[in-house]
Parts: C-alpha cells; sequence; structure tokens
C-alpha cells in the first residue's frame, strides 16, 4: 500500500481550550457522554471524533455521535454490557441504548500490508483493516481535515492534528493526504465530498476536486448497496437539491446516475424543472418533519430517460402499456447495476411511471378507477411536477387537482361515459358543481300575522 501521502505528514497538534469553542455538553447525546465517560474512567482514552465534532462546531444538531479510543473493540465489549461488535472490513462497536447506537472505534495505525495486525488491500483499495495504531494516526488516516478533530472528554478540549479547524473557517473541503490515493483506496470519498460541500455550504479544493473526471469510472467498482446508502444520505437528509447540483457541477452525476445525465443532458428544460422541484419539495417534507420515500425520489430522477424510451417503442409501433413496462425494466435494470435500489421501491416507481398515460384517460370508469388505485396519490404528486412539460399537462393537473375536491355523483355527471380513449379526444371543463339549490319559503299558516308581536 502507498502510504507515502500520509506517512510524510506530521500531525501539528493544536489544542483548542474549552473557553475557545462553542462545543457544549448539553448539544451532546446523554448515551454518547456515558460511553465517553466510562471509557475514560476505566483508564482508556476517549473522544467525539468525526462529523459530530465537525457540526457542533459550525453550530448544527449531529445526527450521530462516534467515539474514538484506544480501547480495542474487545476491550470495549468487556466495559459494555449493551455492547455488539460488528464489521469485517473495519471492526467496530456498537454501544446499544434503545434506538441510539453510538460507535466505537479503535484508534487505527498506518502499518502496512503484511505487518502486525489485519489489513487486506485488492487493487489499491482497501478491502480489510483492523490496524490498531495512535491518536496522530487515526487523525492522518481519516478523509476530510474536518473531519479528523477530537473532542476530549477528560478536559472538554478540541485537539486538531491537520488544519481542520483552519478549514472550517475557510469554508473549504481539503483531503488529508494525496487526493489520487485517497480515492483509489475508497472511489465513494468522491461522493462524500459532494455530500459534505452541498450540507455544510462549503466548497471543495481545487486539489480535491481535481481527480473527479478521471476516478470517477472507480464508483462503477462500488458496492451497489453502498452507493444505495450514500443516495440515500445524500437526497433524504435534507439537503437534496443541493447535493443534486453539486454532483453536477463536480461532473459526479453521470458516474452514480447515468440515466439521468444524459437525459438532462439532450436540453429539455421542463425535465430539469421536474427534476429540481421533485427535489427541493423532498427537502421541504424533511424540514417539516414530513415523511418521504425513496420511491418517489428515484422514479424523478429516472423519469426522463424511462419517458423517452417509453416514446420510443410507441414510435415502433408497440402498445402503450407494454412500451411502458420495458421501458420501466430497461431503465431500471440500468441503474440497479449502479444503485441497488430495493424492489419494495422499483415496484413503486413502475406504478407512479405506468399510471402517468392514465391521467389523459378521462372516461367515466377510467377516472374512477385510476382514483381508486393504491398509487393513485403518488402518481397525482408526480403528475403536478409535470407542469412544465406543456400548457396541456398543466391543464389536465388543474383538472384532476379539481375533480378530486367534487362530490361523485356531480364528477360522474360532467364526465364522458366512454367513445375516446385520452383527454386530446374530449374537450371537458372543469367539473363545476352546481348552483346550490334556493333555500324554500316556509308556508304561513292559514290566519297567521305577519310582522312581530
Amino acid at each position: 500500500m502507498n502510504l507515502e501521502s500520509r506517512t510524510d505528514l506530521t500531525p501539528a497538534l493544536r489544542i483548542i481550550p474549552r473557553d475557545q469553542h462553542i462545543i457544549s455538553r448539553k448539544n451532546v447525546s446523554k448515551a454518547a457522554l456515558r460511553v465517553l465517560y466510562r471509557l475514560n474512567e476505566a483508564g482508556y482514552a476517549a473522544y467525539l471524533v468525526g462529523g459530530a465534532v465537525r457540526d457542533l462546531l459550525l453550530g448544527l444538531q449531529p445526527k450521530d455521535f462516534d467515539v474514538a479510543t484506544d480501547a480495542t473493540p474487545d476491550e470495549v465489549k468487556k466495559l459494555f454490557r449493551n455492547c455488539r461488535l460488528i464489521g469485517r472490513r473495519f471492526r467496530l462497536a456498537h454501544v446499544v441504548f434503545g434506538p441510539e447506537i453510538i460507535e466505537v472505534a479503535t484508534f487505527r495505525g498506518l502499518g502496512e500490508e503484511g505487518g502486525e495486525g489485519d489489513r487486506h488491500i485488492v487493487d489499491g483499495r482497501i478491502v480489510r483493516d483492523n490496524i490498531w495504531g495512535t491518536i496522530e494516526e487515526d487523525a492522518i488516516r481519516r478523509d476530510f481535515r474536518v473531519n479528523a478533530m477530537y473532542y476530549d472528554i477528560s478536559d472538554f478540549s478540541v485537539r486538531d492534528y491537520v488544519g481542520g479547524m483552519q478549514d472550517l473557517q475557510d469554508r473549504a473541503l481539503r483531503l488529508i493526504g494525496d487526493p489520487d490515493t485517497r480515492y483509489r483506496e475508497d472511489p465513494v470519498r468522491m461522493l462524500r465530498a459532494a455530500r459534505l460541500a452541498a450540507k455544510l455550504d462549503m466548497r471543495i479544493d481545487a486539489a480535491a476536486m481535481a481527480p473527479f473526471e478521471t476516478l470517477g469510472p472507480l464508483l462503477a467498482d462500488a458496492a451497489p448497496a453502498r452507493l444505495f446508502d450514500e443516495s440515500l444520505k445524500m437526497f433524504l437528509s435534507g439537503n437534496g437539491l443541493k447535493s443534486f447540483r453539486m454532483l453536477e457541477q463536480c461532473g459526479l452525476l453521470k458516474f452514480l446516475f447515468p440515466a439521468t445525465a444524459r437525459a438532462l443532458k439532450r436540453g429539455d428544460e421542463a425535465l430539469r424543472s421536474l427534476v429540481e422541484h421533485g427535489l427541493a419539495n423532498t427537502d421541504a417534507r424533511i424540514a417539516e418533519g414530513k415523511s418521504v420515500t425513496p420511491a418517489f425520489l428515484f422514479a424523478v430522477l429516472l423519469w426522463g430517460e424511462v419517458r423517452d424510451v417509453a416514446h420510443h417503442w410507441i414510435a415502433r409501433g408497440q402498445e402503450s402499456t407494454e412500451a411502458w413496462a420495458r421501458a420501466s425494466a430497461q431503465v431500471v435494470g440500468e441503474q440497479c447495476q449502479r444503485v441497488a435500489i430495493p424492489r419494495r421501491f422499483t415496484f413503486t416507481m413502475e406504478e407512479i411511471w405506468s399510471l402517468q398515460p392514465r391521467f389523459e384517460q378521462i372516461q367515466r370508469k377510467r377516472v374512477f378507477r385510476l382514483m381508486t388505485h393504491p398509487r393513485f396519490r403518488a402518481a397525482f404528486d408526480f403528475l403536478l411536477l409535470r407542469a412544465d412539460e406543456s400548457p396541456a399537462m398543466r391543464e389536465l393537473g388543474q383538472w384532476w387537482a379539481h375533480a378530486q375536491q367534487l362530490p361523485q355523483d356531480v364528477l360522474a355527471a360532467a364526465l364522458p361515459a366512454g367513445g375516446g380513449s385520452s383527454a386530446s379526444d374530449h374537450v371537458v371543463a372543469a367539473p363545476v358543481a352546481g348552483k346550490p339549490p334556493r333555500p324554500r319559503r316556509r308556508r304561513r299558516k292559514p290566519g297567521g300575522k305577519s310582522g312581530s308581536a
């Protein structure tokens, strides 16, 4: 393994005392504090590390709290009954507190392959790495400098070995060591750079971005299941639109979602509007604490290619339903070679796509049948995203929005019973409820008098 890019680095420790940083234990998970204190009381070094320290220094609330220590995984397990050891590539201890898991990692070392410990490398990529070391070595082993800072529970200081604090001030993401070597070790680091830059509103250092074009194809060798998890982090963490734009800016989108990149390259502005509005709506739902589903998100990202392939087969004489099913299977099959989208999501995606042509069929039976479909709401929301495709598509979305607000008998009376197959065959105005009936006048009883008594 070529470790020159890191072994040549000399860690320069900078200690930021408690009165010179903003991290407070009030913002640290109680479970993480219990782990830190117990390790410290047992005589081990214990630090909050990585993204949690970075986010706390930026005034953000971390999602996860990871701990680094000089205790080995087996020693950690002896201290916590609620601990389980996981991992083959990186052996870790997970300390479980109800729904919360605190990940505890032993300091990793820089030992060469074949030396003491357990490291295995294939074609420059680390496939197993369980070599323990010092905190200085552990800092150099991390990916980005902003992720290599340690919060010391013994004195509440922050320890910075590689200049991470300076990068936070510069709002820049810089890799530790040679970018080419680090990306070959783990190509997914390129996606992490784009995701972190979007999340933290930081720029990627020019040296860190330079290898993307030449090394981007290495993402094809990454495990598709891992790329699915990374995609969820990018698009379902509240920064989906910014992450998407960063992927495009960095030239990485074509390596992760090739079909999306191809469709957007054709210059279809309506498609770009659909994708960006879909991502923006997902971000808004997450900000409001509402549920989101990966199926809708992936349906948005892959729609352009599915639509174009379906239209291709229809133009060649294939029946519409078969053409859409063929296009869906083709695009999903290609994408799953890169990103392993589970079948429970691809099934929903295919249903959302297949329902789109049915919105144009406005005969009475077809309308009511479509409204009772389990995926109707998701497919309708998708239809609204397509509003920029054409004025007719915008009117169709408005028609269906209005139709859902009417009583069934009023809607049925406004719809043709049959005779056509699509909205273009019948110009049907949006159903309008009739005027409410005039109130009936009460008949006066014989002999009654008008006016007040």
